[in-house]
């Protein structure tokens, strides 16, 4: 298939969530033998910060303005699906240019799907708008669930299914660094994920402070407490994820509000932990036992207390916690994997109308 898609960012994780689900997403595309071409918008954040400027799997190019799109006109007229993602900048312009082309398929891939649902309740949407969610052929949806439903019945998506977020394997996996820390997170810094992060790292921290714990992202405030036995990242690039994972013992997983709301909405840094071996101390949340089982892959915790017991557990356990969890993603959670089901549910007839 020829694929087109307009996302956030490709070329940049910095900030992001974006670029890395795209990236494994796509390269996973390349490798069933799928030709993609991918359009970002130029913004000087990203442009500052790029980490992948050129991706071999794909072709990337940039463009600084809706009206400049124009010189993708045949690119979107020849495709056979053209995808446009969540968060891109002056979105229903580019879904109204795309649309007016009328390629085969068009689809709407959302990264934020409880994120979207609420602010178009609340009228507060830059990206998307109700009156335009039915102009899609399909719904590509980061949460699974009943959210689905709530797209089909009430905003009438045409067909909403699941997409989760994969990772590389080729790029995560166990490098065997040397043990720095016994708990670490990685992630960007979001207000309503910073108490689940104060509970269930800082003050364990503050436990156990003979040992040695990490918190890597950027954009966290400078009136965080931060315990002098956590490490501080500012920025870590995905080229040192691998290595970041592997020299912990442990990774937390932390949720945003909005996600375990809605639930079934796995986070990309659960799969690139686990495909790394590391075993996961997650939050709660509706149907994580559909990507990974609980108890076996990774280890469901409310409490400060919880996550205490946790650390303290023998290595035996624990190495086999990151085993299993370890296992499960690569059978079902890898860029390829996903990109078969993306090209399933652009196959099927009920994904075109046009």
């Amino acid at each position: 298939m020829r694929i087109v898609f307009l996302g956030l960012s490709l070329s940049s994780s910095w900030g992001n969530g974006h670029a890395t689900t795209y990236r494994s997403l796509l390269k996973g595309l390349a490798e069933a033998g799928h030709d993609v071409l991918f359009l970002e918008r130029h913004q000087p954040w990203y442009a500052e910060n790029r980490d992948l400027p050129d991706p071999g799997f794909c072709r990337l190019q940039f463009y600084a303005s809706v009206a400049e799109l124009d010189r993708y006109a045949n690119d979107i007229a020849e495709a056979d699906a053209v995808i446009i993602g969540s968060y891109i900048p002056d979105g229903p312009a580019v879904i109204d240019w795309a649309n007016a082309i009328h390629p085969p398929r068009l689809a709407f891939y959302d990264i934020d799907t409880p994120v979207t649902l609420q602010g178009l309740a609340e009228g507060h949407v830059a990206y998307l708008t109700p009156a335009l969610i039915p102009v899609f052929d399909l719904y590509l949806s980061f949460t699974g669930g009943p959210i689905l439903a709530v797209l089909q019945d009430q905003y009438k998506a045409h067909r909403a299914v699941p997409l989760y977020c994969s990772v590389d394997p080729d790029l995560y996996h166990p490098t065997g660094a040397v043990k720095r820390w016994l708990l670490g997170y990685l992630g960007t810094y979001s207000a309503d994920r910073q108490e689940t992060l104060d509970r269930l790292l800082l003050e364990p921290a503050r436990r156990l402070p003979d040992k040695r714990f990490v918190v890597a992202g950027p954009q966290y405030p400078a009136d965080v407490a931060w315990p002098a036995n956590v490490d501080r990242i500012e920025h870590l690039p995905p080229s040192a994820h691998a290595d970041f994972y592997s020299s912990m013992d442990w990774t937390l997983n932390v949720t945003r509000r909005d996600m375990i709301r809605s639930g079934f909405s796995p986070s990309v840094r659960l799969f690139e932990a686990t495909a790394c071996g590391i075993p996961v101390l997650s939050d709660r949340w509706a149907g994580i036992e559909d990507v990974l089982e609980p108890g076996r892959d990774l280890l469901v915790l409310d409490t400060t207390a919880d996550i205490v017991e946790a650390l303290s557990m023998p290595i035996e356990r624990r190495l086999a916690i990151g085993a299993a969890g370890r296992e499960t993603t690569l059978w079902r959670h890898t860029g390829r994997r996903r990109a078969d089901e993306l090209v399933r549910y652009l196959a099927d007839p009920a994904a075109s109308r046009r």
